[in-house]
């Protein structure tokens, strides 16, 4: 469950990328958000507390 968790955020995050033409306007808050995320998710998978 966690690795599917991990995979769905990496995905999300490379989709909220300011690179694409429909994020462009959003600037680095919600690339920065779901890095955080995924840091959070990997931190708790590594401790097996996910």
């Amino acid at each position: 469950m966690s690795t599917i968790l991990i995979i769905i955020l990496v995905l999300l995050l490379v989709g909220a990328l300011p690179t694409w033409g429909h994020s462009r306007s959003w600037g680095y808050g919600p690339s920065g958000l779901l890095g955080l995320l995924l840091i959070i998710l990997i931190v708790l998978a590594l401790m097996g507390r996910l």
